[in-house]
């Protein structure tokens, strides 16, 4: 059985708040006794993460750690057995149960007696938390077994799964790794501690060449063990956010669909600067992003600095995954400024990678486009459809023999007309799609064998549910709405937050080599037109214009003189007639022709379409996107 520093760090924390609050007066004194100042805080909680972070290159990885500067990883493991000495000399074992009632009558003259096992007792207490941070079974060779067979106790109390430890007689023969760990400096932290040689000697590294984090994780024989830690810990930080403060633990997954989905109109209420409910009140560091606000006032979200590394960490193997291979050129256009997280996000990412970015953001030219692809040999473009679809044709017509080697996207699907000029007409080998969003970060990826709507799912980094309406898991293969919860950003977490789209997850064996769950996703679920009282759904009327090489599509609902008008405008690099889309769009959807269920002497709706070059319909000023329905029906005039 595997297991996980973070289960580790909540019984630290545990132990941590018992002290304060008093609640563990024996084991306190009996710490005092041993010569260990101020018990609290030897089990600071934050500052071991910050060690363990460091030391394991990401604590909510573990036990995989992936290399930046190829797409393998390195496993880490516990060494076994670790022996620790107590060398406290002849000094007498009064234990935990004793130590109140004899701490009054020893005084100062105790406190000179252990002056000497002072470091002993505090170098064997870092010694145990570290070791069973790494997954240790660890053994205290000891002359005082009540001591640390409380300080155990102590942590098992959290009722997290902790690794075996025992105590023995010292000289005690025991098969293991004797390690000597040497007195902390006055005043040093524990996080360098972590940085300490002798912690070393509690793992093991493996390097596992050619084996992506992806296909690590799809192999684990112990995935729901795994997930079961990533909630525990979860829910634990959480419960640090006034919003959350009474939210239930989740077991495993399956426990997921108990508690309670987080909508958007209480996201937005608790969220800054509209309110502080999901913010847990710690130092702030980090980053700050803002919502593209298509709808409604900008939101914005915060990440501390272990968020932001969590993220940067979980997203390099994701775009290794959709393409981007060392020595690779980028042209970057995702849109950035106004503290939108596009190019803010695959800035830090790429800077890390061995690859070389050209950040232009939102401004690139077709001007930019041609001497990067010229004279720096640019051979990637990443941004959103809206953007780069345009700018490329406008190149390729300027410089025929322009060639793109690979196109990765986000932001909003690309239609199968515009992935297949990619290919055709740049030579691109590589068209793939990554889900990501503010809130959240990266959702799900495209590796070069699946096409269309399917991404792989990153569920250790953000987990993704499809529910009913009622926040109800659906079958797998059956389409409902997503949530998203994040299981590795602690500030402003977001549990089962309903993120506005929809889709269907199920298992897929992919011939890339990762096994696992996949999303076909099915655009937002805002996307339903309502039009004389049927549904039509914007993904279907897009499927059906794609066959006239439609990039961009919008659907605007509104009234006028007693009528409800129904406006599709789409964006083409060669518009099509409109009255041929309409003929077309009828065709398919009666609903939106002269079929109706009532008097057809009534004229009560329209139907109109306009079809405009590409780049002519407006975009969002922050995210850069088209909003793809506008029902107007409801708004009130002031």
């Amino acid at each position: 059985m595997r297991h996980y520093p973070t289960d580790l760090l909540l019984a630290v924390e545990h132990v941590e708040r018992s002290l304060t609050a008093g609640s563990l007066p024996d084991l306190a004194d009996a710490l005092r006794r041993a010569g260990v100042a101020e018990p609290p805080r030897r089990f600071d909680g934050e500052q071991l993460m910050l060690g363990l972070d460091r030391l394991l290159d990401g604590v909510s990885q573990y036990p995989w750690q992936p290399l930046t500067d190829s797409n393998d990883v390195v496993e880490t493991g516990p060494a076994g057995t670790v022996v620790l000495d107590d060398r406290e000399g002849d000094a007498p074992d009064r234990g935990a149960g004793t130590a109140a009632a004899a701490g009054a009558a020893s005084g100062a003259a105790s406190g000179a007696a252990s002056g000497a096992a002072s470091g002993a007792a505090e170098a064997v207490l870092r010694g145990l938390l570290l070791a069973w941070a790494l997954g240790n079974e660890v053994v205290v060779r000891t002359a005082r077994p009540g001591l640390w067979t409380a300080v155990m106790d102590a942590l098992r109390a959290a009722d997290t799964p902790l690794p075996a430890g025992r105590v023995a007689a010292p000289g005690t023969p025991v098969a293991g790794v004797a390690v000597d760990v040497p007195a902390l400096p006055e005043g040093a932290s524990p996080a360098l501690d972590c940085q300490a040689p002798w912690v070393h000697r509690l793992l093991t590294r493996r390097h596992l060449p050619g084996v992506t984090l992806a296909q690590a994780r799809g192999a684990d024989a112990e995935r729901d063990a795994r997930m079961a830690a990533r909630l525990r810990f979860l829910t634990a930080r959480a419960r640090r956010h006034p919003y959350y403060a009474d939210l239930p633990e989740a077991a495993d997954v399956r426990g997921l669909a108990a508690l309670p989905v987080l909508e958007k109109a209480d996201l937005e209420a608790h969220s800054p600067p509209a309110g502080r409910g999901l913010r847990s009140g710690g130092p702030g560091t980090g980053e700050v992003l803002r919502s593209g606000a298509t709808s409604g006032d900008p939101r914005y979200i915060v990440y501390s600095r272990a968020d932001w590394d969590n993220m940067v960490r979980e997203a390099i193997p994701v775009l290794y995954g959709m393409g981007l291979e060392p020595g690779d050129r980028v042209i970057n256009t995702l849109f950035g400024g106004g503290m939108y997280g596009g190019l803010t996000t695959t800035f830090s990412e790429l800077a890390r990678m061995p690859v070389e970015a050209y950040s232009t953001g939102q401004f690139a030219t077709v001007d930019d486009v041609l001497m990067l692809t010229g004279r720096f040999g640019a051979n990637v473009v990443l941004g959103m459809p809206a953007l780069i679809l345009p700018l490329l044709r406008d190149a390729k017509q300027r410089c025929p023999e322009l060639r793109v080697e690979k196109v990765l996207y986000g932001g909003t699907p690309m239609t199968r007309t515009d992935r297949d000029w990619l290919r055709t007409a740049l030579g691109a080998r590589v068209v793939s799609s990554v889900l990501a969003a503010n809130d959240g970060a990266q959702l799900g990826y495209q590796c070069a064998s699946l096409d269309g709507t399917l991404h792989h799912l990153n569920d250790d980094y953000t987990l993704l549910e499809v529910v009913d309406e009622y926040g109800t898991p659906l079958p797998d293969g059956a389409v409902g709405e997503v949530l998203v919860t994040t299981l590795q950003k602690f500030e402003g977490p977001l549990v089962r937050y309903r993120i506005g789209d929809t889709g269907r997850i199920f298992h897929h064996a992919c011939r890339c080599g990762v096994s696992g769950r996949v999303l076909e996703y099915l655009g937002r679920s805002d996307g339903l037109i309502r039009f004389k009282g049927e549904t039509v759904l914007y993904g279907d009327v897009l499927a059906v214009l794609e066959g006239l090489r439609v990039s961009q599509l919008q659907i605007e609902v509104f009234s006028e003189g007693g009528k409800e008008i129904l406006v599709v405008r789409t964006e083409s690099p060669v518009p099509p007639d409109a009255a041929e889309v309409r003929e077309l769009l009828v065709a398919e959807f009666p609903v939106l022709g002269a079929l109706q269920d009532f008097d057809a002497a009534l004229d009560l709706y329209e139907l109109r379409v306009e079809c405009h070059p590409e780049g002519r319909l407006s975009r969002n000023a922050v995210s850069g996107k088209v909003k793809t329905v506008v029902d107007r029906r409801l708004e009130v005039s002031c």
